[in-house]
């Protein structure tokens, strides 16, 4: 697939001015620079984030009100409720919560819909049997702001709702009594892209203001509120940035045995936020994906040793029935794609039966990166096929679905996920219907963008210089590594591993030998060959390997090299 290499222009006079003032080297503040981070401010929330830099909750809409309804409620002692989600984000929403609460003496319990059975969000059947138990007040976590249907339901079974959420609300707001989300047209808080959990954390430091608490008393869960804010891949910017760099300082020291010990178990040695994204995020969002979300929240919970090593293996064991599961349906949708030739169309819809409804999302996510086209995998149930899509930066797939619903049941989600519904009568009609829209856009032209950071060569490159590149840890969205461009480089021996699926290189300059990896570019192993000179971009890392470091390049993209020595 081609990739357009674009490397951006540096200001060398502002960086010059930003190595001068903080005294970082110059990789640094070229790359910090880059990323339009320039203001004594920003650097030094980005660099060295404090406890001070947090945001004032009270700014955040309905928080006022929020937190006093809850301290109406405590006084009363009236029965709360926790309503979150299954997923990382729901599941350390309600742990932060209740945990907070049940530390001021109050007794919460809480609800987490099964995804398999109830799907995401609110429900009536749910909001009744809550009404049934005689809970007065009902609190939503990573959720509610689009269930106005839900929350006036609430309402009617004398259900008081606070929603706290952190999705795009519709046009109108849920009649709640208080609507905390900085997504809301109204807001005037300063960042509007923390995590669910994230906006937990201001509620829980606005109580904790209002109850005149020490600020440890909310601090002392950055741990899990970090782990929640990674895995949602939410913008690792600004507050976010703070959240998980303090975060991660807590999670290697953390008192909560569930982290603790799947920490452990994913087999990482170092914690960041590859750590988190990688070790820990699979296995809590295998139970949600399973239809266990219960024993994730148990996890947490827990201060038995006993239990938690045992609910530890569960989530090991889910994770890996979540991953054969996974494969089986990757197999079956490249099967398909490679027999009816879907890869030489704009857009990828499959159907397959019994496909598992809490992995195909995950599979889309595979079918779109490998193809660099929009995907949507359906599972076949009785009329219907129900399932999720993914998309590419350009092609606006929510959008897309609007101009489909002639042929479309329900759907929902944003530009680049989606959730949809479809009758199997409807689904070629749908399929033509996508692709036609798809090239009326032009999604032919649309081509992944490879922003390079730095063109450098192997004499720049030090362990030095790679190890400088932890300062702008944790990585994410709106701060993903760092990609360096290297260019007239001879390969010195060339391989494939894992049975074809990655690349291994040697390469060299004049007097330099640097070691590469290309994970999923094992098929490049035939298309060049010892001696050919080629340009690489990819990110700059240390491998350590029997004990012993070595710099190589993790590499993203190879092109042959226009220059002739």
């Amino acid at each position: 697939m081609n990739k357009k290499w674009q490397i951006y222009q540096v200001d060398n006079e502002k960086v010059e001015e930003i190595v001068k003032k903080y005294g970082i080297n110059k990789l640094l503040a070229t790359i910090l620079v880059n990323r339009n981070i320039t203001e004594e401010e920003q650097i030094n929330k980005f660099l060295k984030p404090k406890r001070n830099d947090f945001y004032d909750p009270y700014k955040m809409p309905d928080m006022k009100i929020a937190v006093q309804r809850i301290l109406k409620a405590i006084q009363n002692k009236e029965k709360i409720i926790i309503y979150g989600d299954y997923d990382v984000d729901g599941i350390t929403s309600v742990t932060v919560l209740k945990s907070f609460l049940e530390e001021r003496g109050i007794t919460v319990a809480e609800y987490i819909p099964n995804r398999l059975e109830e799907g995401y969000g609110l429900n009536k059947i749910a909001v009744e049997e809550i009404a049934k138990q005689k809970y007065t007040l009902m609190i939503t976590v990573d959720c509610g702001i689009s269930a106005n249907e839900e929350v006036e339901y609430a309402n009617q079974l004398g259900i008081e709702t606070i929603v706290t959420d952190h999705h795009e609300p519709g046009n109108e707001l849920p009649n709640a009594i208080a609507v905390v989300d900085a997504k809301r047209k109204d807001n005037s808080y300063p960042f509007r892209n923390l995590a669910g959990v994230g906006v937990v954390f201001k509620l829980i430091q606005a109580l904790s203001i209002e109850l005149n608490l020490d600020e440890k008393e909310y601090l002392k869960y950055l741990d899990i509120v970090c782990i929640g804010t990674i895995s949602d891949i939410v913008p690792l910017v600004d507050e976010n940035r703070v959240i998980v760099k303090l975060g991660l300082k807590l999670v290697e020291q953390t008192k909560n045995l569930g982290l603790k010990a799947i920490l452990q178990a994913s087999g990482y040695n170092k914690i960041d936020s590859n750590t988190i994204s990688f070790g820990v995020a699979p296995r809590i969002n295998a139970c949600g994906r399973m239809g266990h979300q219960e024993e994730a929240l148990k996890l947490f919970l827990s201060k038995n040793p006993d239990e938690v090593i045992e609910l530890t293996q569960k989530l090991n064991e889910y994770n890996k029935l979540r991953q054969d599961i996974e494969k089986n349906i990757y197999t079956d949708a490249i099967t398909q794609i490679e027999k009816d030739k879907l890869s030489d169309k704009n857009t990828i819809v499959l159907m397959g039966k019994n496909w598992h409804h809490g992995v195909i999302g995950i599979v889309s996510s595979k079918i779109t990166e490998l193809y660099f086209k929009p995907s949507i995998l359906l599972c076949e149930e009785d009329d219907y096929g129900k399932g999720s899509g993914r998309s590419i930066p350009g092609f606006d797939l929510y959008e897309a679905l609007t101009e489909c619903q002639g042929s479309i049941e329900k759907f929902g989600g944003h530009s680049m996920a989606v959730g949809i519904n479809v009758k199997k009568d409807k689904l070629q009609e749908f399929k033509e219907q996508l692709e036609e829209i798809a090239v009326q856009k032009h999604i032919e032209d649309i081509v992944p963008i490879l922003k390079i950071d730095m063109q450098v060569s192997l004499d720049d490159i030090d362990k030095e210089m790679v190890e400088s590149l932890n300062e702008l840890e944790p990585f994410g969205e709106e701060n993903k590594m760092p990609l360096f461009a290297i260019k007239n480089l001879k390969i010195d021996s060339i391989r494939a591993l894992s049975e074809g699926k990655h690349l291994k290189l040697t390469l060299k300059d004049n007097k330099n030998i640097i070691n590469a990896i290309g994970f999923n570019l094992g098929y490049l192993s035939t298309e060049y060959r010892i001696g050919d000179k080629i340009d690489v971009v990819g990110n700059l890392e240390i491998n350590n390997f029997n004990g012993v470091d070595n710099i190589q390049i993790n590499i993203k993209d190879i092109m042959k090299s226009c220059l002739l020595k």
